[in-house]
């Protein structure tokens, strides 16, 4: 018997997964807000830019919830954070901004970066880092609530050949999110947001939208629950799968017990791909708090020997 299963395509229900990206006061926190109303349901806001989330608390008559996500801003505190707000029966949630888990402090580029100061090898740095990284995209992906991720923008330039002078000159070709690269196939929608507070929609696997310049606002969410909720059930998703208590406990301890760094490291990546290999996003959360309070004992330690001998 064959390995693989073939079935007919058919479109199922399914929840939005919405990117939108912009430089500052191109109005991503308002228009997530407003998208999210058009869904219906409880909204709930991950807020990592120091209290914006509650500025807009009169916009919505039926209002919001709101977690400010202080620093550091690492992947496995966002996924606790998404955790929350779904046992908090959110039917959407707005992570304002996701650009903090990227580049803020304690998010993915600030761990690289310290982590290869002090292995001095760049490569085993991001080795460590991107499995916490995809733990995080595995959890919007998989999260039972609407998601829209705001993420701040940045202009982007290329470098290419002048074809009068032969020279290579550098030129400006837009915005891109301040994300790791690829980020945007990761969404149902992904809009990009002006000054003028409309946004143009770069990608669209609805295709409700795609190539426009829209203002994002509640009809814009009603519209994309119409198509989302057209076709056939979801498919069943079942409880979902956890890791064993016994289990999670004996990788908790191998990661309490690494006696340096790299040990650190190698048991925790062996403890990632057997909790990514269920998935279970929350043991993956949980294992990835007590490898980071390990690391930070086992940094103070080498910190306390280096200025012992200084």
């Amino acid at each position: 018997m064959s390995e693989f299963e073939i079935h007919r395509a058919t479109k199922r229900r399914a929840k939005l997964r919405l990117g939108m990206s912009g430089p500052a006061g191109s109005g991503k926190t308002y228009s997530a807000l407003l998208i999210a109303s058009g869904l219906g349901g409880r909204i709930g806001m991950i807020d990592t830019e120091h209290g914006s989330g509650d500025l807009y608390a009169d916009l919505l008559p039926e209002g919001y919830d709101v977690l400010r996500l202080a620093p550091p801003f690492t992947p496995g505190r966002y996924i606790e954070a998404i955790h929350a707000l779904e046992q908090a029966g959110a039917n959407t949630i707005i992570i304002d901004s996701l650009t903090h888990a990227w580049s803020g402090e304690g998010g993915s580029l600030d761990r690289q970066g310290k982590i290869a100061d002090r292995s001095g090898n760049s490569w085993q740095a991001w080795r460590q880092v991107t499995p916490e990284h995809n733990a995080l995209v595995e959890s919007l992906l998989q999260s039972r609530c609407h998601i829209i991720a705001t993420m701040r923008a940045k202009t982007e330039y290329v470098q290419e050949k002048d074809e009068r002078t032969g020279k290579q000159v550098v030129r400006k070709i837009g915005l891109a999110p301040i994300m790791r690269d690829g980020i945007d196939y990761e969404f149902t929608i992904f809009m990009e947001l002006d000054a003028q507070h409309m946004a143009y929609v770069g990608k669209d696997r609805t295709r409700l939208f795609d190539g426009q310049i829209i203002k994002p606002d509640a009809e814009i969410g009603r519209r994309l629950l119409a198509w989302l909720e057209s076709g056939s059930e979801e498919e069943p998703m079942g409880a979902p799968m956890l890791m064993s208590g016994e289990q999670k406990a004996a990788l908790a301890e191998s990661i309490c017990r690494a006696r340096d760094l790299d040990e650190l490291y190698h048991v925790f990546a062996a403890a990632y791909r057997a909790a990514n290999a269920i998935p279970d996003a929350a043991a993956i959360a949980d294992l990835s708090r007590i490898k980071d309070e390990r690391k930070a004992a086992l940094e103070a330690a080498e910190d306390a020997i280096y200025g012992a001998h200084a």
